[in-house]
């Protein structure tokens, strides 16, 4: 039990953005006994002000005077007593003397006492004597003031993180705003960001970052570019983060004027040589190269017959002169044709890696998605683990929130990470965790680890939303130690984040450990992945988007039945990819854990779960579940007022309030879709049965006239209503049709990327309330242009009183493109969600 200095509330005197993360250092205000834990001196081991140890010396003289609210002298002269000494294990031994009971530190690792006259924080190497001061920080940032002493070693020795920036400043998949790093099409000339980011990722123990996009653009080789890209690793190295690139297959081609960029032809190979020497040149310690190549439309080896591995030798014997490694992507995958019963994009990574397991040089990783599809809410572990016994691998996970709400809608990942990480492949029917293998230990490979898409930006919450960074903080932890509890780990983020108040950690716990299931529950589960549109913004729902193309994120769901046959026996044979026990257990359908239910078997939608629910009443179910889960969200986050700093207490809510509105629409959306498809009714006559909605086009119209929205189950009704032209108002009216009393009015509207409408809601022409359009400017996720499930949303206004025979009365005013729509208003009473 660790000894807390627990305070029953802190109040805050000013508004925070965001900006510091967890590395906050808020006071404490301390007791004389917590003011005997100051030292009176911090000693730093090397003065030279670009090495870790140097940072690590400002980092002590901030936080302690952030936590304390006293400046600590700093100085480099030996003091053993009543101080904090930083510096290398050697670095000690040489200015201050033998050392004893220290033991034996891997690469990074270090050793951290509390205990007698002085703090020791002493590293392998100058990283891990940063990464211990982040840690001492860590406990008293949290009052944790008691004496310890041990020794902490990372579990993988590959902790990177994935930018997905464009050079024009913009970010594939990215939702906290422009890249830090690039601006029309070259690095940007202020990096204050850039070090800020450092600080964030030293703090959880990454030791490199990929700063461009996969999908790359080759001028990121042009001289001056390189250059910027010495000048991003300038900053980072002081912070232990060796910086690295993502390449173009096809540069030396597109580029490089060469006429191939076949990877076994010699002007190719000296092309990479010469481009490898130059950057090289510019940052000696770049940690390497990251590769995608012949996946979604992005060149590669194919193009000449040249296998995979063929490419990565290529840049590993280029990097490797310079302790350089490659990072290579498993994802690659064709185009399928779905009428075909056995194709199935699951089983390319292993099709593809497995029978070139043992060709790849010593310094190529492969980096294989923690699934065989796409950062879904629910996969089983990528086979292909188990499938590479002689190569070395990567786990690849992703802190942005591509499929899972887009950072709008709260969802806690590390349980989802800790199925996948703490899975046992029982190799050769032999203990074969996730996290072991990956790490290197299972198959004594000498690489190992995790890589992580993370895609933060210049929006001051870094990734878009407050709450989305505990994500970031728990991938930090979790790559360093897999063993780690997730609660655990937001226990940590939460009282660095916000204060030890015991209700905020308490509430805020709760609400983070439901989020994934809750997400999960109302937009896609059994195993059926999540039923977004993978055509658009892989945003709102579309069910339809699935099926009926090439991408292979099928569902295969047709009037009677749902779901992929992975069987061996009748199927695409995918389950035959796993090892032995694992591949028996999916092959039976009793067998197979009811929540991949749908990703290995094709059922009817009335076939029995283990609980007893057919399939289609067990959707119907969870998606009310899950959607009632989140409503929930918003009244414990308001319970904290007054407890969190107004900004980020304003900032949080909204967003949470949105996502109480978009779980009813996706809640609504698969629900119709699939009782239309199927035409099952929902045992509990919800589904299509709204008695407190009243449709917009239903009411009185005047400037208005009814849209019908693609796809039909992202309207209430299939049918919204817009403006009859795009410069003129337009008015609904209606009576209320229900029993006088007090009310929260709902309305779900829909805002547009390209305009800001404006509406007004009155009863009696009493306005009640007024909103703007305007959520590409005040949330993360991406835009959309249409009336669909991406930009369907709902404002809610509380305890309206009203009269049955009043008028309701909204009116819209369009702008731009916006057309002021409408899909429904409902009246709630009082413990009623809709």
């Amino acid at each position: 039990m660790r000894a807390l200095f627990l305070l029953a509330s802190l109040g805050f005197a000013a508004a925070e953005d965001g900006l510091n993360g967890w590395l906050r250092y808020a006071s404490l205000p301390c007791s004389k006994s917590c003011h005997s834990n100051l030292p009176s001196t911090i000693v730093t081991l090397n003065s030279t002000e670009s090495s870790p140890v140097y940072i690590a010396g400002t980092e002590l003289h901030k936080g302690l005077k952030g936590v304390y609210r006293k400046d600590v002298r700093v100085s480099h002269k030996c003091k053993t007593s009543s101080s904090v000494i930083v510096g290398t294990v050697d670095q000690y031994r040489k200015t201050c003397g033998a050392i004893h009971s220290i033991p034996e530190l891997e690469d990074d690792g270090f050793w951290l006492s509390t205990k007698g006259d002085a703090v020791q924080i002493l590293g392998q190497n100058e990283r891990g004597a940063l990464y211990g001061t982040f840690e001492y920080l860590s406990m008293i940032s949290q009052g944790n003031f008691s004496r310890v002493a041990y020794a902490s070693n990372p579990s993988q020795p590959i902790r990177w993180v994935n930018q997905w920036d464009n050079m024009d400043g913009s970010i594939e998949r990215g939702y906290g705003g422009p890249s830090i790093f690039f601006k029309n099409g070259q690095i940007v000339e202020d990096l204050t960001r850039v070090a800020e980011y450092a600080r964030l990722l030293a703090s959880i123990k990454i030791n490199a970052v990929v700063i461009n996009n996969v999908n790359a653009n080759a001028t990121l080789l042009d001289p001056k570019n390189i250059d910027g890209f010495g000048r991003v690793a300038d900053v980072f190295r002081p912070y232990g983060i060796q910086v690295g690139m993502s390449l173009n297959f096809a540069s030396p081609q597109t580029y490089g004027g060469l006429s191939t960029f076949d990877p076994l032809d010699e002007s190719v190979i000296k092309w990479w040589s010469d481009i490898t020497a130059q950057i090289y040149k510019r940052v000696p310690d770049m940690a390497g190269y990251l590769v995608k190549a012949d996946s979604e439309g992005q060149p590669g080896p194919q193009t000449y017959n040249r296998t995979l591995a063929d490419a990565a030798n290529l840049f590993a014997k280029e990097v490797q002169p310079y302790g350089g490694i490659v990072m290579y992507r498993a994802f690659v995958y064709n185009q399928l044709n779905e009428s075909v019963w056995t194709a199935d994009r699951a089983k390319a990574a292993v099709n593809f890696f497995k029978e070139l397991d043992g060709e790849f040089d010593d310094n190529v990783v492969i980096q294989i998605k923690f699934g065989p599809i796409d950062f879904q809410v629910r996969e089983p572990v990528s086979p292909l683990f188990a499938n590479l016994p002689n190569t070395n691998m990567a786990i690849e996970l992703q802190v942005t929130q591509e499929y899972l709400g887009q950072q709008s809608h709260l969802v806690y990942l590390p349980p989802l990470w800790k199925t996948i990480l703490d899975f046992d492949l029982r190799v050769d029917h032999q203990p074969s965790l996730v996290r072991d293998i990956v790490a290197g230990k299972r198959f004594n490979r000498k690489f190992g680890g995790s890589a992580a898409v993370v895609n933060v930006g210049t929006n001051t919450t870094w990734l878009g939303s407050h709450l989305s960074m505990s994500n970031l903080y728990a991938y930090g932890r979790l790559a360093w130690s897999s063993t780690d509890d997730a609660q655990d780990i937001l226990h940590d983020w939460i009282r660095l984040t916000f204060g030890l108040d015991r209700k905020v950690l308490d509430t805020i716990t709760h609400m983070s450990m439901v989020s994934w299931p809750a997400y999960e529950q109302y937009s896609g589960n059994l195993g059926i992945q999540t039923l977004t549109d993978i055509l658009y913004t892989h945003y709102g729902p579309n069910p339809a988007s699935q099926d009926n193309n090439g991408w292979g994120q099928w569902t295969r769901a047709d009037q009677a039945s749902i779901g992929m046959d992975r069987t061996v026996k009748n199927g695409t044979g995918y389950s035959g990819q796993y090892p032995d026990e694992i591949a028996t257990m999916y092959e039976n359908i009793n067998t197979t854990p009811d929540d991949l239910l749908l990703w290995f078997h094709h059922v009817d939608y009335t076939h029995r779960l283990k609980s007893g629910k057919t399939v289609i009443q067990h959707f119907y179910d969870a998606h009310y579940t899950g959607a009632e889960t989140a409503q929930t969200f918003l009244t414990q986050w308001e319970s904290l007022q007054g407890k969190i700093d107004q900004e980020r207490y304003s900032h949080v809510r909204h967003f949470l309030d949105y996502q109480t509105g978009h779980s009813i629409v996706w809640r609504d959306a698969i629900n119709d879709f699939y009782h239309n498809l199927s035409g099952i009714p929902d045992e509990a006559k919800r589904v299509s049965h709204h008695p407190w909605r009243i449709e917009a086009e239903s009411m009185t119209l005047d400037g208005y006239k009814p849209y019908t929205v693609t796809p039909f189950e992202t309207a209430s009704g299939s049918l919204a209503i817009v403006t009859e032209s795009n410069s003129t108002a337009g008015t609904a009216v209606t009576k209320v049709p229900f029993a006088s009393g007090t009310y929260d009015i709902a309305v779900n509207y829909y805002d547009l990327y390209g305009g800001q409408s404006q509406w007004t809601i009155s009863f009696n022409d009493r306005k009640v309330g007024e909103w703007v359009g305007n959520s590409e400017d005040t949330f993360s996720h991406t835009p959309s242009i249409y009336l669909d499930g991406h930009s369907a949303m709902r404002i809610k206004f509380r305890g309206i009183k009203v009269k049955k025979g009043d008028t309701l009365k909204i009116v819209g005013q369009p702008d731009g493109v916006e057309s002021a729509p409408l899909d429904y208003v409902a009246f709630l009473p009082a413990g009623i969600v809709d």
